[in-house]
């Protein structure tokens, strides 16, 4: 039998183990949940993916990508006249807007990190990459504790299923960034 050639097979399997964590979590995720989601052989998700953490951190890269789609698309942080706690509270707030899925599923790979060190990288990238670019606007320390502090303020709201209180935000932003900073 001729081989099927099929060039957005691993794509698909990095879609559905999202879909498979979105829907039943980090202790529903196997390959052969992933396999079925995907629509694909078992042998499929073995062959792109050894072992689960791999694809763990092929869909937690992926699911990173979405809030940097966030940075990117509203541009403001490359603009030093821009409020940074302001642009900062406002990234924030588009992210968690409507439908958290998304936003659930990133933070809960995130967390997984504290018991999968394969995804610990991953999730390091992500906050180097933020603060970096924060840095830009503000000093380095600075922008870590502004990396940590937008963790912990959409944790909290994922957690409680608070609304999002982007005065609140801003305001907590607006006091850890120094006023040289905001010129």
């Amino acid at each position: 039998m001729a081989r099927r050639h099929d060039p957005e097979r691993r794509q698909r399997i990095i879609d559905a183990a999202i879909r498979v964590v979105g829907q039943k979590g980090i202790a529903g995720l196997s390959h052969r949940s992933v396999a079925a989601a995907a629509d694909v052989p078992l042998g499929s998700t073995t062959y792109h993916f050894t072992t689960l953490d791999e694809l763990m951190v092929a869909a937690l890269r992926q699911a990173n990508e979405g809030f940097a789609k966030v940075i990117a698309a509203r541009g403001g942080l490359e603009d030093p006249r821009t409020d940074l706690a302001g642009e900062l509270a406002g990234w924030m707030g588009e992210w968690l807007a409507g439908d958290r899925t998304g936003v659930e599923l990133e933070y809960e790979l995130y967390l997984a990190a504290l018991r999968r060190p394969a995804l610990r990288p991953v999730a390091d990238e992500w906050a180097r990459d933020l603060a970096e670019r924060l840095s830009r606007r503000t000093d380095p320390v600075t922008a870590r504790a502004l990396v940590a502090l937008m963790d912990g303020i959409c944790l909290q709201v994922l957690l409680t299923d608070a609304e999002y209180d982007e005065g609140f935000a801003r305001e907590v932003l607006g006091r850890m960034i120094p006023r040289s900073a905001e010129k």
